[in-house]
């Protein structure tokens, strides 16, 4: 079975899972916001395709723009974000006044934050996790393997085999 590290998303499906238009998914490419992890575009009629962690942080930057901040805020934000792991992302917390982003590992840097009056809201990100592969699951993918379509981490094979048994 293929985990989310074997699948690469192409634009479309970015842009539903992450709640983006695919003319600020361009853009954000275009400009190195949040690049294509997969496979960047090569040239015309090639397909970017997109990692799970690049399709979370663009909800990230969508949430932080619909809260206010500057994408010159949101720009310093997503490259630390790039120089963390995948698995550390999950327990940050990140909490903005609106104009400054501040990273928070623990109930008490958030509590600090609030206490200071520098925090005005914060986006969980494992809570976006979550919504992100509840999307992702319905959505359709590409081995990197091999280049077949999947979907929810299973092969077309492996959901036509399922298919037969369950009819059968």
């Amino acid at each position: 079975m293929n985990t989310s590290a074997e699948i690469g998303y192409r634009g479309a499906t970015a842009c539903v899972a992450a709640g983006i238009s695919y003319r600020q998914l361009d853009y954000w490419a275009r400009t190195e916001l949040v690049v294509p992890g997969v496979r960047g575009a090569a040239g015309s009629g090639s397909q970017r395709l997109y990692s799970f962690r690049d399709i979370l942080v663009l909800k990230i930057v969508k949430r932080l723009l619909d809260t206010g901040v500057s994408l010159q805020n949101i720009r310093s934000a997503v490259e630390h974000l790039r120089a963390r792991g995948v698995e550390d992302l999950e327990s940050i917390t990140l909490m903005s006044d609106g104009a400054s982003i501040y990273e928070c590992t623990s109930p008490d840097e958030i509590v600090d934050l609030l206490q200071g009056g520098q925090g005005v809201f914060g986006i969980a990100i494992g809570k976006v996790w979550s919504e992100v592969e509840g999307s992702l699951s319905t959505l359709q993918g590409e081995s990197l393997s091999d280049g077949s379509l999947v979907v929810s981490g299973q092969s077309n094979d492996e959901l036509a085999q399922r298919r037969k048994l369950k009819g059968a």
